[in-house]
């Protein structure tokens, strides 16, 4: 079974900042592949389909981000479930702008809370992430105090647009990773605009 985990925060409060974006496409990918409704499991909320001939389970952590791996604790422990193959995470990425994305097989958390937790759950770096860019424009760089302050802002509304607008392209990735594994959607997806020097 393939897990696909959305990071975000509960709470009305934060349905709309840049933190839950991994939850806006959880929430996409259930609405486009008609999986079960939402349930309880534990600390999360999940979903189950199948996408290809391929079972899939979508969750949502119900603990705040910082706490997020607590709901992956179950699934290391099942025989023949593998992090590296069987896991992608989808979280915020400031490091990118608002419009770019990008595949990753493993790496550090990179600062961010949640990827810590899951890596202290997991105890290991090697799982796939997709990285949804959140980071400021230029034009909007020096408005927030702290990086907690920013990632817990909502979205100006072309900023929304444009992450809305992303939803297809990004649902196509997670079906190539399902089907074809993590080097496959790095190479399809991974492409660098052009004009852009890439990050």
């Amino acid at each position: 079974m393939k897990v696909i985990v959305g990071l975000g925060n509960p709470g009305r409060e934060y349905a709309a900042t840049r933190h839950n974006v991994g939850w806006w496409l959880i929430d996409h990918l259930a609405d486009v592949w008609r999986f079960d409704g939402w349930k309880k499991d534990g600390e999360s909320h999940v979903a189950n389909g199948v996408v290809g001939g391929v079972k899939v389970r979508l969750v949502k952590p119900q603990t705040f981000m910082n706490l997020s791996g607590q709901a992956l604790r179950n699934y290391v422990r099942r025989p023949f479930w593998s992090a590296a193959k069987d896991l992608l995470v989808v979280v915020d990425e400031v490091q990118l702008p608002v419009g770019r994305t990008r595949v990753r097989a493993r790496g550090s958390a990179g600062g961010h809370n949640g990827l810590k937790s899951v890596e202290h759950s997991l105890d290991t770096q090697e799982y796939a992430r997709l990285r949804i860019g959140v980071g400021p424009s230029e034009e909007r760089k020096g408005i927030y105090k702290n990086l907690a302050d920013f990632v817990l802002s909502p979205f100006a509304r072309d900023e929304r647009e444009d992450i809305l607008a992303l939803m297809p392209a990004l649902t196509e990735a997670v079906e190539t990773w399902v089907r074809d594994g993590v080097e496959k959607a790095m190479n399809l997806h991974n492409r660098v605009p052009d004009g852009d020097p890439g990050t």
